[in-house]
């Protein structure tokens, strides 16, 4: 029995890419999903997939950003499935550009998006686990915490913001729940270069279609940290292509 095994997780921004190769990789390991995404369609083809091959999953419209749509989230889980083990928050955008461009819906949307929606995602979830007397959260970074690269300067502050909060959660999480941190590197994925700048778009799609690894190495490194044992908490992997500086 893997420590995935029955383990319900739901996962925001679930529709595409690292959230949706996290939901195909602890289905396949037996957990049960609640998988949520803004696009219907993409949710359901998620699930679709899913279900076809056995597995367990319900998707949940969810736009990060509005906090009852994150309680809808963990309260499907706990009316579905009794409980909630672990809040993977996953939800991003990269529309990056030079700050000449003065793009603040841009900034707007990166700030609430991957700021407030992740304060969204512990207030849902932390009194959930405080009842269950466990739970895990695990907060999806960026290697642009580590190194700011122009034009990305307020990506990478929204991400380093991740970083601080999910180390302070971790701090006063107390000795039944576990909190991580993933930080990926460069990801295959659609979102790379969409609603970015055209000459920032252009680099990073390009050096995506070059380097990129498959969203698939992150979900292998969140499986990482659910699977382990009660008491054991792994606190940050960064996974990035060997070819990133």
């Amino acid at each position: 029995m893997s420590g995935i095994q029955g383990k319900v997780v739901a996962i925001t921004g679930a529709g595409s890419g690292i959230g949706e190769a996290t939901a195909v990789h602890l289905a396949e390991r037996g957990a049960r999903l609640v998988l949520a995404a803004r696009r219907r369609d993409r949710l359901d083809a998620v699930v679709d997939g899913i279900t076809a091959r056995g597995g367990t999953a319900t998707a949940v419209v969810v736009d990060v950003t509005r906090r009852e749509d994150l309680r809808l989230l963990t309260d499907t889980a706990v009316d579905r499935y009794g409980r909630l083990d672990v809040l993977v928050s996953n939800a991003g955008t990269m529309a990056v550009s030079p700050f000449d461009d003065l793009r603040q819906d841009d900034w707007d949307a990166m700030v609430s998006t991957h700021v407030t929606g992740l304060l969204n995602g512990i207030a849902a979830a932390l009194p959930v686990f405080r009842r269950q007397r466990s739970g895990q959260f695990v907060n999806v970074g960026s290697t642009a915490a580590h190194v700011v690269k122009s034009p990305q300067a307020v990506y990478a502050a929204t991400k380093t913001a991740v970083k601080v909060l999910t180390e302070g959660l971790r701090q006063e999480a107390g000795p039944d729940l576990r909190v991580t941190l993933v930080s990926p590197g460069l990801t295959h994925t659609e979102g790379v270069g969409r609603g970015a700048a055209p000459d920032a778009a252009a680099t990073m799609t390009r050096l995506r279609d070059e380097i990129a690894m498959p969203p698939s190495a992150v979900a292998s490194a969140i499986a990482y940290a659910i699977e382990q044992p009660p008491g054991v908490d792994v606190g940050e992997i960064t996974v990035r292509p060997t070819a990133q500086s």
